[in-house]
């Protein structure tokens, strides 16, 4: 474990100045942070009602119902880790779902005062200000003395290419905060006479961690397990490791006694609860880094404005590594510059990071690799990791994005080293020039966005409720899904403006019905709902049979649908939605609907 410069050198204690300077200083990255938290966020800001992010309106829409109905489970002593509410009968296990509970339960009364979009916004905006600030904190406090390296590391890190891709929609991996405060206090339970209270400490952060972002706490808890063997192993380490071993064992035991206490049942809902799936809802072959996007440049970047931008990652929230060329190479100047003035123990940390980097990279290439889009028959790693439980939920692409942090720290180091010893006037320009060109091209550009179409007045007004019993069950068409996720957008409404409860069929989450026992996304359709995804999409009305009637109203029984509703404008996440063939096969199958407000509605018989 790498040891702080402050215990390494002992620093005489900063002047008064050189404190209110450090402070300034402090003050300056916070404001950096924030302002480009805002600037990459600047599209929802404009009206976060109305604006939608392009490319992942359908996980944004999730984040928002979470926020709901985490507010909502606060104020009614209800379940956060499973609900009814959504894909009727059967309900939903939140706790193999990413759930973020703590954000929901932390911020409900901001999403019962403004409503869930604004909340989402703030949030997003607020992880990646934070991410920055933290391993700030973490740089400049513990491992490094120039406070401008420890800006530039966090910087980058905050705003890597992973992170803003991410920040299409994802509360959860741009809660990067969570990253360095794991590691500052995995590395204090080291730390002699201190090993219970840190233990403790650590044990109610993964709990935190676990309920925000628990595939990027495992990825955390890997990382840092490789590192501390590698580091341990150096020769340089060896006895300074076996000394710290009994604290630092002592204090690990004590993470998971409190650790396992608080999330006892959550992991049993998550291995053992209803609902529950094995494996992922995703192909790891699609899902994994293509090895030539590395050296490419991410879409929302300058880069990417100038046309530089590439299609190589799964999705536009994907983009894990994209450093392009430039950074690469720099990285690989700055650890050889750095190995070539290190002592023995500052070798063991490089090496360690290199270890890291490494490792994490080549997995996250997946079953197979791949190179500028084309798959190989070349077997990677992964084959093999893959198939081990927990690890086969994981997505090998985004095990890139444990990489960012390496380069992050490597290029506050260098800097450190750079302001820390006197050298020629060309050298600095020359190691500028590189800086510059290596991370210029990968300032980033503001999120894409949209108008999304309006909740209905008919659910605004509450007068779903007129047609609704309390608790009932309200079906959109199209059925919710992720690509039609309207139904709970309008749940999320509901609940945050504290008008009461509908149930809805289906909806957008992960559980069981996937091949071999795996995880899908949304239940397994139904008659009805194939019908009017087929609809919807193609703009072809079936040809209704008897059969096909007495299917549909089993499947309305099954989920006891009391009123079927049309809204003049339906958000597809991924296409234009047909919805004149959406109404006029839904009176083919119900028969004629009725106006209602601004919707056309279908009024189901009840047994």
């Amino acid at each position: 474990m790498p040891t702080s410069p402050s215990v390494t050198t002992g620093p005489a204690p900063a002047s008064p100045p050189r404190t209110v300077r450090g402070r300034g200083i402090d003050l300056i990255v916070v404001l950096a942070a924030l302002a480009l938290a805002v600037w990459v966020t600047s599209g929802l800001w404009r009206d976060p009602n109305v604006r939608t992010i392009t490319v992942n309106s359908s996980d944004q829409a999730l984040f928002e119902w979470l926020l709901a109905f985490g507010g909502h489970t606060l104020t009614h002593g209800e379940n956060p880790l499973f609900t009814h509410l959504i894909n009727v009968p059967d309900g939903v296990n939140l706790a193999v779902n990413t759930s973020i509970t703590v954000y929901a339960v932390v911020f409900a009364p901001l999403t019962y005062l403004v409503g869930p979009p604004v909340t989402f916004l703030v949030i997003l905006t607020l992880n990646l200000a934070a991410t920055a600030v933290a391993w700030y904190v973490l740089f400049s406090r513990q491992l490094v003395r120039s406070r401008l390296a420890a800006a530039v590391g966090a910087l980058f890190i905050a705003y890597s290419p992973g992170m803003v891709s991410h920040a299409n929609a994802h509360l959860n991996w741009t809660a990067g905060w969570l990253v360095p405060l794991l590691i500052w206090r995995a590395f204090a339970l080291r730390r002699p006479g201190h090993w219970l209270r840190d233990g403790i400490i650590l044990g109610v952060l993964v709990a935190i961690a676990f309920s925000i972002a628990a595939e990027g706490l495992f990825f955390t808890a890997l990382a840092l397990g490789l590192f501390v063997i590698v580091w341990s192993l150096h020769p340089a380490r060896r006895a300074e490791a076996r000394a710290a071993l009994p604290n630092f064992l002592r204090g690990l035991a004590v993470t998971a006694v409190v650790a396992g206490a608080l999330l006892a049942y959550p992991l049993w809902l998550h291995f053992a609860g209803p609902q529950r799936f094995h494996g992922t809802g995703f192909d790891p072959v699609t899902h994994s880094e293509d090895i030539a996007a590395f050296g490419a440049y991410p879409r929302r970047s300058i880069a990417g404005e100038a046309g530089l931008g590439t299609s190589l990652a799964p999705n536009p929230t994907e983009e894990n590594s994209f450093f392009g060329i430039p950074l690469l190479l720099l990285t690989v100047v700055c650890f050889v510059a750095l190995w070539r003035r290190a002592d023995p123990a500052r070798r063991a940390t490089l090496w360690a990071l290199a270890a890291v980097a490494v490792v994490f990279g080549v997995l996250s290439w997946g079953p197979v690799a791949k190179f500028d889009g084309d798959r190989t028959d070349v077997p990677m790693p992964f084959d093999v990791l893959g198939q081990l439980p927990v690890v086969n939920a994981a997505l090998p692409a985004r095990l890139a994005l444990v990489v960012a942090p390496v380069i992050g720290l490597l290029l506050a180091y260098t800097l450190d080293q750079l302001r820390s010893a006197r050298r020629r006037r060309s050298t600095e320009v020359a190691w500028s020039i590189g800086f510059v060109v290596a991370l210029l091209p990968l300032l980033p550009t503001p999120l894409l966005t949209d108008e999304r179409e309006p909740i209905p007045r008919f659910i605004t007004a509450g007068t779903w409720r007129d047609y609704v019993s309390p608790g009932g069950v309200l079906t959109p068409v199209p059925t919710a899904v992720d690509i039609y996720p309207d139904g709970q957008r309008w749940q999320a409404y509901a609940l945050s403006h504290r008008q009461g409860e509908f149930r809805i069929p289906a909806g957008f989450f992960l559980g069981p019905g996937g091949p071999d026992g795996r995880g899908r996304i949304g239940p397994v359709p139904r008659p009805f709902s194939a019908l009017m995804d087929q609809a919807a999409r193609t703009g072809l009305v079936p040809i209704v049979t008897d059969g096909t009637l007495r299917e549909v109203r089993a499947d309305l029984a099954y989920w006891r649908v009391e009123a079927v509703v049309l809204p003049d404008q339906v958000h597809g996440a991924k296409f234009e939605v047909d919805q004149d063939a959406v109404r006029r096969t839904a009176t083919a199958l119900l028969g004629e609907p009725q106006r209602v407000d601004d919707v056309w509605l279908w009024r189901v018989p009840q047994d």
